[in-house]
C-alpha cells in the first residue's frame, strides 16, 4: 500500500519539481492530487508519464489524504495548511511561515531528522530557507567532529528562487541589453539583475540585516545547534538555476583540511570535487539537476586557529525545495506513517 500525495502549487517551478523527483525517486504513491488556484485551474503538469489536470486548492478535501507537500507561498499557507493539517492530512511547507514556529519541526533529512517526530504538534512541517538547506547538509557532518563557534557565509543565488519572475526577468533584461528599443526595467528586483548582482534579498530589517540573512542564522540554529554564530550577506546574481556560498567556518578544534575532506566525501547529501587545478571544482552549471551538495575549494583559514573555508553548489530548486520536502516525506513514512 503507498500513499495518497497532495502537491499544492502543482504549476509554479517548485510544485512541478516536486512532481518530477517524486517520480524519480519512485516515492510510493497510490494516487496523487496537483492543486492551483483557481486562475491556473485546468493547467496540465506531469507526474512522470502521466499528464494530469490542476483542481482547485479553496475547494478541495483534503480527507483521506496523507502527505501534501506545499509550494504555494505564506498568505496562502497560512489559509490552507491549517485545514488540511486538520482534515488529518500531514503538511510539508516548502514556504517561511512555519519554519520559526517551535511547534513545527524544521528538517533537513541529512542533518535533524529525528526532529520529524515532533510533526503530531500541528500535523505540519517546515522545509528550510533554500540557503539554508544546502550550508546545513555540510556544517553538520563537521558539527559531529568539532563543535562549529561560527559561520560566516556569503551567497550568491540564482533568480530562480525568487520565483519564475525572477528568471522572467533575467531572461528578458539580458535579450533588451542588446536592443536598444526594447527596455526591461527592474520590477521583481530592486535593480537590473542582467549582467549586475544585487546584495538584497528579501526585505531589510532594522539592523541592517536582509531577511534572507537572518533566516539563515535563525534556521541554522534551529536545525544544527542553538550555540552556532551565523553571519550572512545574501546576494542575488545573473544565474538561472544553482545557489554558490563561500563558507568561513571557525571551530572550537583544530581540523584538517584532509579530514575535513574526508568526513564530508562520506557525508550524506555531499559530493565533494575538489582539485586545485584548472575546473577542479563545482560551478552552477554543473549541479543543475543534480541531488547533491557539492563542497570545493576546502581549504585552511590562515587568519584564525580552528579555520576552513569552502565552496558550496546546489541546485536550489532542488535540495534547496523540491528534493528536500519529498525526502522529508520519505522520512515522514519510513519512520512514522510506514506505508509503502
Amino acid at each position: 500500500m503507498g500513499y495518497r500525495v497532495v502537491v499544492a502549487g502543482a504549476t509554479g517551478n517548485v510544485g512541478r519539481e516536486m512532481l518530477n523527483i517524486l517520480a524519480e525517486r519512485q516515492f510510493p504513491v497510490d494516487e496523487i492530487a496537483v492543486l492551483a488556484s483557481r486562475r491556473s485551474l485546468g493547467t496540465e503538469v506531469t507526474f512522470g508519464d502521466k499528464t494530469l489536470k490542476t483542481k482547485d486548492l479553496d475547494t478541495f478535501d483534503f480527507t483521506g489524504w496523507d502527505i501534501a507537500l506545499f509550494a504555494i507561498g505564506s498568505d496562502a499557507t497560512k489559509k490552507y495548511a491549517p485545514k488540511a493539517a486538520s482534515e488529518g492530512c500531514i503538511v510539508i511547507d516548502n514556504s517561511s511561515l512555519y519554519r520559526y514556529d517551535p511547534d513545527v519541526p524544521l528538517i533537513v533529512p541529512e542533518v535533524n531528522p529525528e526532529a520529524i517526530m515532533d510533526y503530531s504538534k500541528k500535523n505540519i512541517i517546515a522545509n528550510p530557507n533554500c540557503s539554508t538547506a544546502q550550508m546545513v547538509v555540510a556544517l553538520k557532518p563537521l558539527h559531529d567532529r568539532t563543535p562549529i563557534k561560527r559561520v560566516v557565509v556569503s551567497t550568491y543565488q540564482a533568480v530562480s528562487g525568487a520565483g519564475k519572475e525572477g528568471a522572467d526577468e533575467l531572461w528578458d533584461q539580458t535579450k533588451s541589453i542588446y536592443n536598444p528599443v526594447d527596455d526591461k526595467p527592474a520590477k521583481k528586483f530592486t535593480k537590473q539583475i542582467a549582467f549586475n548582482v544585487i546584495p538584497h534579498i528579501d526585505s531589510f530589517m532594522e539592523d541592517g540585516t536582509t531577511k534572507e540573512e537572518w533566516k539563515m542564522m535563525v534556521e541554522t540554529k534551529k536545525i544544527v545547534d542553538p550555540s552556532i554564530k551565523v553571519t550572512a550577506t545574501c546576494v542575488r546574481v545573473p544565474v538561472f538555476v544553482g545557489h554558490c556560498e563561500a563558507i568561513n567556518i571557525e571551530f572550537e578544534d583544530f581540523l584538517d583540511e584532509d579530514e575535513a575532506r574526508d568526513i564530508l566525501r562520506q557525508a550524506p547529501g555531499v559530493m565533494v570535487i575538489d582539485k586545485r587545478e584548472d575546473g577542479g571544482y563545482v560551478s552552477p552549471i554543473e549541479c543543475v539537476g543534480e541531488y547533491a551538495t557539492f563542497i570545493s575549494r576546502i581549504r585552511q583559514d590562515s587568519t584564525i586557529d580552528n579555520g576552513l573555508n569552502m565552496w558550496c553548489v546546489s541546485d536550489n530548486l532542488r535540495k534547496g525545495a523540491a528534493l528536500n520536502a519529498v525526502q522529508i516525506a520519505e522520512t515522514l513514512g519510513t519512520r512514522v506513517l510506514k506505508k509503502g
